[in-house]
């Protein structure tokens, strides 16, 4: 089987370096596309693929195609690889935005087409990615995808209606993450302590809630309850977090993207 990738930036190379070293494909069925001929360059040497300069040379011959260029640039690229496809290839898009209907009335008839919203942990193998799918993709070629996809952190299935929430929730939502870290140092370093012990302490604190909230099973809010000792530090620290409409600020910053997402 061959891939072909257009777009060769961060997320794609993240994908390419999971996939490669789940077995999926080996790097010489691998061919990606880019205008720029710096990441060609880097995506030959660091992965091993072929890297071309025209979309639809990574098109041609490919069972499975990942779309990972910017929504804005979807009009333009669309039509270059039109013509190349064939009714066997599976087209795999990871734009916010861009609904399987849109794909489908620019590509070629009958395309198979998945849609996806991974985000950047990826780049470290800890992705989280939602899926939807149009009904001309079969279970079996579904679900090699969603190997692939596997190979980069975890997949979830969802409905394209829900994929909005998912670039909230999951695609946007490390940089507020990496917000509450760089706060959290911030506050470290005014009581005292070192700028690179603080945001390392600060990361694994994040790193070691999440491992429990996915271990245990236990409800995020069961968990706080366990750490609010009675007229203990943790508690009067949440009430100020309360005071300052912590979980408020986050819901609201959540729906803004969700609201962002569909208006692309």
């Amino acid at each position: 089987m061959k891939l072909g990738v257009i777009g060769l930036g961060n997320m794609a190379t993240a994908m390419i370096r999971g996939i490669i070293k789940a077995g999926l494909f080996a790097p010489s069925d691998i061919t990606g596309s880019d205008a720029n001929e710096g990441q060609r360059s880097k995506a030959e040497k660091d992965l091993g693929i072929k890297a071309v300069a025209q979309n639809d040379q990574a098109v041609k011959g490919s069972d499975y195609v990942i779309i990972a260029v910017k929504p804005q640039v979807y009009e333009d690229v669309l039509p270059q690889i039109k013509s190349s496809m064939t009714k066997d290839q599976i087209i795999i898009s990871i734009a916010p935005g861009k609904t399987l209907s849109f794909l489908g009335e620019r590509l070629a008839e009958g395309a198979g087409i998945v849609r996806l919203m991974p985000n950047t942990p990826a780049l470290v193998g800890e992705g989280c990615t939602g899926v939807c799918k149009n009904c001309n993709v079969s279970e079996d070629r579904f679900d090699f995808v969603m190997k692939m996809l596997q190979g980069f952190g975890k997949a979830y299935e969802v409905r394209e209606s829900q994929m909005d929430a998912v670039v909230a929730v999951s695609g946007s939502s490390p940089a507020y993450v990496f917000m509450l870290i760089d706060a959290m140092a911030d506050g470290a370093v005014a009581e005292g302590l070192d700028r690179a012990t603080a945001i390392n302490m600060a990361a694994q604190a994040v790193l070691g809630s999440a491992k429990m909230v996915l271990e245990t099973g236990k409800h995020p809010g069961q968990l706080k309850d366990m750490v609010c000792s009675p007229a203990g530090t943790t508690i009067d620290a949440v009430a100020v977090l309360e005071n300052g409409a912590f979980r408020g600020c986050v819901i609201d910053a959540m729906s803004a993207c969700a609201e962002k997402s569909r208006k692309i």
